[in-house]
């Protein structure tokens, strides 16, 4: 009897106790009447925008609320104002209950990212499942994503599962790394296209072009695996020699040993990858690659959100050739730089190369300023 009433005071103990935490955590949250909605439910943020008449919604769009004053409440999209009585009840209401949010009265510093933001991820946010076309070994190649230099092909649906794509750079090179270009046409899981030379992709740098990759003009073909759009495999091969005044250019590249990559002859290539979606992101993956006769392992996403803040960040890790010296490239591309259409469709941001210099040390070998442009919605 006495341990029977003991267990149930430290029970009763223990309930009074989390429903002081909970009300006090709710009480809390209720008090954030000026925020702003980090863009992690792209269905809640595509149902605001059409009930506002804003057309295409944007699902990473910066949306401020502002229910401080209770007789003129207000929700901001993209930096145009609407009254917040303009949507519906039931909008209004996930609005105010939204639980990522970024209290935009609160001071923030350099240190808040860490005490105040990643205290607050949740990890059924943080990761969750991919989209439709990042697992469909059919709509994979639709990318609304075209970049400068590198990167996935932007791939443009005709009809379903019939599109056309196009890549400047190899999917895993960076800045001025390669005079490389490709086009094709993706049906049912199937890729045929061809590749060709840009030499003023690489005549830009005057150094370190040890580790660069040098094509002509040849053709690949490819075909994603069914059953998820998980491992893809294709050849590539070259069809034109190059010139003796191009072979001159690339030899005297030759520095301490190190050759550049020459494109002449076949390769089987693969590439096996697991589509996530990570910080709201709409395209990311981490994968491991056989191309061009090297390995390559990585992580690329497009659209993460952190603290308000939406980028692309990629990351890949060359490890091993058998020409080239092992490289890394990173991006890191950062949107709502720009105003009006840009501000969602623009991202700018550095890309380097690190690996041996010219020198012999380790360090950048080639750095710039990359850009992408997003075509249509996100996906």
């Amino acid at each position: 009897m006495r341990y029977n009433l003991l267990f149930i005071l430290l029970s009763l103990s223990l309930t009074l106790f989390l429903t002081i935490k909970v009300n006090a955590q709710t009480s809390e949250e209720q008090k954030i009447e000026y925020y702003q909605m980090e863009p992690l439910d792209d269905s809640l943020f595509i149902k605001i925008q059409s009930e506002l008449f804003i057309s295409p919604p944007d699902p990473k769009a910066e949306i401020i609320v502002d229910l401080r004053d209770k007789n003129n409440q207000t929700i901001s999209v993209k930096g145009v104002l609407y009254p917040f009585l303009a949507l519906t009840p039931e909008t209004r209401a996930k609005v105010i209950t939204y639980p990522f949010k970024i209290n935009l009265e609160e001071n923030i510093n350099y240190g808040s990212v860490f005490t105040r933001v990643l205290s607050k991820l949740n990890l059924g946010k943080f990761v969750s499942p991919p989209s439709l076309y990042q697992i469909s070994s059919t709509l994979g190649y639709i990318n609304p994503f075209l970049q400068l230099f590198g990167g996935e092909p932007f791939g443009i649906p005709i009809k379903n599962d019939l599109g056309i794509s196009f890549g400047i750079g190899t999917p895993y090179s960076g800045p001025f790394e390669t005079n490389f270009v490709q086009a094709g046409v993706h049906l049912l899981g199937f890729y045929g296209g061809v590749y060709n030379s840009v030499d003023a992709l690489t005549q830009y740098k005057n150094e370190n072009n040890q580790n660069n990759i040098y094509a002509t003009s040849g053709y690949d073909f490819g075909y994603v695996v069914p059953l998820g759009n998980f491992f893809e495999f294709d050849y590539l091969k070259s069809t034109k020699a190059f010139t003796s005044s191009q072979l001159k250019t690339i030899r005297d590249a030759d520095t301490l040993g190190m050759v550049p990559k020459v494109l002449d002859g076949g390769y089987l290539n693969w590439e096996l990858r697991y589509p996530i979606r990570i910080l709201g992101s709409t395209r990311a993956k981490f994968y491991v690659a056989h191309y061009l006769n090297e390995v390559h392992i990585g992580f690329t996403g497009r659209e993460l959100s952190l603290s308000g803040n939406t980028f692309d960040f990629s990351f890949d890790g060359m490890v091993h050739s058998d020409v080239r010296q092992p490289q890394y490239v990173v991006n890191v591309l950062v949107q709502r730089i720009f105003d009006d259409w840009a501000f969602s469709a623009i991202a700018i941001g550095p890309s380097f190369i690190l690996s041996k210099r010219d020198s012999g040390s380790f360090g950048i070998i080639s750095l710039f300023f990359n850009i992408r442009i997003k075509v249509g919605t996100s996906l």
